[in-house]
């Protein structure tokens, strides 16, 4: 097998958080403009590169579906690796929401292809877990937030594109497994061994629900009240505590896993500008505008190292 055969048969679907990163910032950058009165529209172009990554990403993963399909069902059983596959169903929303004022009509096709195959991905993972033969304790980490809080991304654009009680049927079973896993999630980390390094940066998953909680909860209701507040909060402090460990982070070897830092943090940026549209308040202005510059210095360091990995060869090999 050469090189070429080779890299495709180990390309991992977790490829696909850098959509989800790329995404939220594109995102997060066109609720900014709102507030920046530039007349420079970095959000539009943003999209455009987001749009043609996924396009790629999602040939190359096809081609190794088509000629290493034992490879993809290995993934897709596998304790640790099948909570990425909603990745792909997760872009899919994200695009619609980014594309929602820019094609309405595009954006319509991305949600219903994206929440058909994340309710997909969603039972047959909730399957997996209620009957299986091989998960264990150790396989537990963040990443498990993925396959199901993930439909809490629905309603964002999905208020527009269907009736309201789909998008809420998603936000409760997101909002029902957000507690559980976080519970179950610490309980593995406090009283078991360390996550392994290739999967500490999951951790920034913990943001990922109470931001996406909290545009979900004001896309839904359409105003701010205490659960938002809770929800946000929550967030916040789980931010403050993740960058608190900051030097640690800093010493892990790069993963593609390092992705995970970026969708999280976006969606805190996202949230915090929505809270500031809603509010009025200058503290969630602030707290956007701070957030934003180190999302776009943390999505320029992670395009650096992933570009660097792959010239090197140190990604799409086998075990990583």
């Amino acid at each position: 097998m050469n090189t070429a055969e080779s890299r495709l048969k180990n390309f991992p679907v977790s490829w696909f958080s850098t959509v989800m990163g790329m995404c939220g910032l594109s995102i997060a950058w066109n609720r900014a403009e709102h507030f920046f009165n530039s007349g420079f529209c970095l959000s539009s172009i943003l999209l455009g590169i987001t749009t043609l990554l996924f396009l790629v990403l999602l040939i190359i993963y096809t081609r190794k579906l088509i000629k290493y399909r034992a490879e993809v069902i290995e993934e897709l059983k596998h304790p640790v690796k099948h909570a990425f596959f909603p990745t792909i169903s997760i872009s899919l929303l994200l695009l619609s929401a980014a594309y929602l004022q820019r094609d309405p009509d595009l954006s319509l096709i991305l949600w219903v292809v994206g929440a058909s195959l994340q309710l997909i991905l969603t039972l047959y993972v909730l399957s997996s877990w209620m009957h299986h033969d091989r998960y264990e304790i150790t396989h537990l980490n963040p990443a498990w937030f993925i396959p199901v809080v993930g439909n809490m991304i629905v309603p964002i654009a999905g208020v527009h594109h269907a009736p309201i009680e789909i998008s809420w049927l998603f936000f409760s079973m997101g909002l029902f497994f957000w507690p559980i896993l976080t519970s179950i999630i610490f309980y593995r980390l406090v009283f078991y061994t360390a996550l392994p390094e290739r999967l500490l940066p999951t951790l920034f998953i913990f943001i990922a629900p109470p931001a996406v909680g909290t545009i979900a909860w004001v896309t839904l209701t359409g105003h701010v009240d205490a659960f938002t507040h809770f929800m946000f909060s929550f967030g916040l402090a789980f931010t403050l505590l993740l960058f608190s460990q900051i030097n640690h982070f800093r010493r892990i070897k790069f993963f593609l896993s390092w992705w995970a830092y970026s969708f999280p943090l976006a969606a805190m940026t996202i949230a915090s500008f929505l809270m500031t549209k809603q509010t009025g308040n200058v503290f969630y202005l602030y707290l956007g505008y701070l957030l934003i510059t180190i999302l776009n210095a943390l999505i320029i360091v992670l395009i650096w190292k992933t570009v660097l990995a792959v010239y090197r060869r140190e990604i799409c090999v086998a075990g990583h």
